[in-house]
């Protein structure tokens, strides 16, 4: 779960993580209002789950009454990406010196954390990574073992953090490791980490993803499930029971298993394409759960096409291919769509596949062909 940016700077302060004074407002008198008692000048900003609000103009700064009133109402009401402004974090605006990065995540590969810290902060951290990779410091971190003081003088030492940051900004990296370990976070990122003009640092962003499994623990996160805005892919798709995230390509993405989907997802890049979305349909592949997905899928207007790879392993290759070919029956597909079926009896799952094959379904045995083929009949990048 993705919490808004106010809502995981207040996740970041029961922590200790130093954050800038503000409040939340879904009205431009709520916004004066605010801005009045925090002191000008105030910076307004969207409250959106998703980048780019900056360059959207979804960040302004106010420096009087008139301008935090328009600025509310500029900016409230706006769509940013597929995503509607209702609410607003308003904030006293920090006079910045320097901004770094950090952020603590999982390292799946090597099941370790991962602690990445950059002087470079500010910008997207994929730019960084693609322009200067040796900006960005990375440090594993064994969870049973934990995250120390001296690793986190290090890690601000060797991303050569301002001399004057750098105390300051190793106690923010302890306080956000157990926001990230204490508060059962999937991810905890500061875009930017702020070194201001007199010698403070703190958070002036906050991105926080919250490990769904550990719900169970928290009762309190139930405020932020309530909050969550989901589009109406994402909706049909939890209505469906299926793992979904929307993403902005054009080739649809449907897999059995996380690891295979986020496989396909590189290799439709790795071709030339943008995948549609990541969809993971679990371990099966029957009638009902394929017809959700391709519902879920047909939804999206920026589909050109559908890529559906199945890797058999209990499920049989013959049921994955009834499924498919039962859905396409139950659902109107108007992209052309490439199945590549491999795994157990994958052989029996393409002939029975064979028997739907026309020029809007396609099959191909090598994922590699199969999504090069999908990216061709979307018409590649446009």
């Amino acid at each position: 779960m993705d919490l808004f940016e106010y809502q995981g700077k207040q996740y970041f302060a029961r922590f200790g993580v130093p954050v800038s004074p503000g409040g939340i407002a879904t009205t431009p008198d709520e916004v004066v209002e605010l801005a009045e008692g925090l002191g000008y000048p105030v910076v307004v900003k969207a409250q959106v789950q998703v980048g780019g609000r900056g360059k959207a103009g979804g960040i302004k700064l106010a420096g009087d009454a008139q301008q935090a009133r328009a600025h509310a109402a500029s900016i409230l009401g706006m769509d940013i990406r597929g995503h509607v402004v209702r609410r607003v974090w308003v904030e006293h605006a920090s006079d910045i010196e320097r901004e770094y990065y950090a952020s603590f995540t999982l390292d799946r590969g090597a099941k370790d954390h991962l602690a990445m810290v950059s002087a470079k902060g500010g910008v997207e951290i994929e730019q960084v990574a693609a322009d200067d990779p040796d900006a960005i410091v990375r440090l594993h971190i064994d969870p049973y073992v934990g995250f120390s003081q001296a690793q986190a003088d290090q890690l601000v030492a060797e991303a050569e953090l301002d001399q004057q940051a750098r105390p300051e900004a190793a106690q923010v990296l302890l306080s956000l490791y157990r926001c990230f370990t204490e508060g059962d976070a999937d991810l905890v990122e500061v875009n930017p980490l702020v070194l201001t003009t007199d010698g403070r640092v703190h958070a002036l962003d906050a991105k926080v993803t919250l490990d769904d499994n550990a719900a169970f623990r928290h009762p309190e996160w139930e405020e932020y499930a309530a909050t969550t805005e989901l589009d109406e892919r994402e909706r049909r798709a939890r209505q469906a029971g299926l793992q979904y995230v929307g993403l902005d390509g054009f080739v649809g993405i449907i897999a059995n298993g996380a690891g295979l989907a986020m496989s396909t997802c590189d290799v439709v890049n790795q071709v030339g394409g943008r995948p549609a979305n990541f969809l993971d349909i679990g371990g099966g592949a029957s009638a009902e759960v394929m017809a959700g997905a391709l519902e879920v899928i047909s939804s999206d207007t920026s589909v050109r096409s559908i890529f559906i790879n199945i890797f058999g392993g209990i499920t049989r290759g013959e049921d994955i291919a009834n499924g498919i070919v039962t859905a396409l029956a139950r659902v109107d597909i108007k992209v052309p769509m490439v199945v590549r079926l491999d795994g157990t009896n994958a052989d029996q799952g393409r002939e029975i596949l064979r028997t739907v094959e026309s020029e809007m379904v396609i099959s191909s045995p090598n994922m590699m062909d199969a999504a090069r083929r999908a990216v061709e009949l979307a018409g590649g990048e446009k």
